[in-house]
């Protein structure tokens, strides 16, 4: 049983942050590459990229060879930001369901909003640069620069 469901653009604009992490170094990173390695298409990536650097997370820099840096360390920026920029987006998807009774309004309702707010600490616990060590721990190909790691 799943409860926690991320919408499909929170899942993307956490992958592209991550992408980001890895390969932005020395020059910004293209959507186009983001895209060709995450597999969704150009337009849907660049709304959440938008509103990443709107927020602060991402800087967008112009120009031939422009994309996409953070605009902060990596330890410094966490899952809860990003998730939050990007639920945002969603807002027309899900309705806010009004209970109709007190169990649901004293009961239940206050039981999923504490769940809520403890799954947004963990979330805001979690940074970017923890998920990169744990990409690099579990060898996630993040694309671009080729660690040397190898045994032999």
């Amino acid at each position: 049983m799943t409860m926690l469901k991320l919408s499909r653009k929170t899942l993307l604009a956490l992958e592209a942050v991550i992408d980001i992490a890895f390969n932005a170094r020395p020059e910004p990173v293209q959507a186009k590459e983001i895209t060709a390695r995450q597999g969704v298409p150009q337009r849907y990536l660049e709304q959440v990229m938008q509103q990443l650097v709107r927020a602060g997370v991402l800087k967008g820099v112009r120009g031939p060879r422009g994309g996409y840096r953070l605009a902060r360390e990596r330890r410094r920026i966490s899952v809860g930001d990003i998730v939050r920029v990007a639920e945002s987006l969603d807002d027309g998807e899900t309705e806010n369901v009004e209970p109709h009774s007190a169990l649901g309004a004293r009961i239940v309702t206050p039981l999923i909003s504490s769940l809520q707010e403890e799954v947004m600490q963990r979330l805001d616990a979690i940074s970017i640069e923890d998920l990169c060590q744990r990409a690099r721990a579990v060898g996630v190909d993040c694309g671009g620069r080729v660690n040397a790691d190898f045994t032999i």
